[in-house]
């Protein structure tokens, strides 16, 4: 039987919580603020860590819900008073650099993918099809823009300038957002905000990430050697990994696959 002996001191802990997927609302999405709230507060409150680590690979997603988590973990830090690291690892792109800015610091591989601040919209057309098949496409609105940018009508310019002006209002929040977070750190240069993507190093020299590091050797670098790891790690619900939605969570693992295959991965 153990005994407790006092004014002994405990190797600190650093609460790990990978951070791994598309970002996106609904059930099925593997990065939303609802799925990750409470191992978010699990990971900030439990046994009082010495930092909270995220092990980040993402290439982005909705751009709300990449700002829900990132407010949460800016939300918990601040509460308790506890500093947060971020590692990228493959990617940490659009909404997930979102995410990565919401540390304190930012680490990444020499080869890992970084940025693409900015905000995309995309779909299909298939007016010119349907008119080829004869099918004739009916729609009944109250409301003169509730039809916007409907993907069976030609596309109206009115409908794309609203739509960009959207797209602007975003980009200008996430541009706020790294500004808020990166400060001084960023380097004044033309593509900052453009959507490019920077490699390891080239990130780390616009201030885009803070070094080029991997997570053990960091955390025992700023920690000590005997600093220990406690894990956090999203799971799919039961219903899921069962098969329960066999067509759709195939449709949900295509549209992440072709968001990281964006960026050759």
């Amino acid at each position: 039987m153990k005994r407790w002996i006092p004014f002994i001191k405990t190797p600190p802990t650093v609460a790990v919580l990978r951070l791994s997927g598309a970002i996106g609302g609904g059930n099925r999405a593997a990065l939303n603020d609802q799925t990750l709230a409470p191992l978010l507060e699990k990971a900030f409150k439990k046994g009082k860590p010495a930092a909270v680590a995220l092990q980040i690979n993402s290439p982005g997603g909705s751009p709300v819900q990449s700002s829900l988590i990132g407010a949460r973990i800016r939300r918990l830090a601040e509460e308790h008073d506890v500093p947060v690291l971020a590692f990228v690892e493959d990617i940490a792109a659009s909404g997930g650099y979102w995410l990565a800015a919401s540390a304190d610091e930012i680490y990444a591989d020499e080869s890992s993918i970084v940025g693409s601040i900015g905000v995309i919209s995309a779909g299909f057309g298939a007016h010119v099809f349907l008119t080829r098949q004869g099918i004739e496409r009916r729609v009944h609105t109250a409301g003169k823009s509730k039809s916007m940018m409907d993907p069976f009508r030609p596309e109206n310019p009115a409908d794309v300038k609203r739509l960009r002006g959207m797209l602007e209002q975003i980009h200008a929040n996430f541009i706020n957002h790294v500004k808020t977070r990166r400060g001084p750190k960023l380097q004044n240069i033309p593509e900052m905000f453009t959507g490019e993507v920077w490699i390891g190093r080239e990130a780390q020299e616009i201030g885009l990430i803070d070094g080029i590091g991997h997570l053990a050797p960091v955390l025992k670098e700023k920690f000590g050697k005997d600093v220990k790891v406690r894990r956090y790690d999203a799971k799919r619900p039961v219903w899921q990994r069962f098969g329960a939605s066999v067509a759709q969570d195939a449709i949900a693992g295509l549209e992440e696959r072709a968001d990281f295959a964006r960026f050759g991965l």
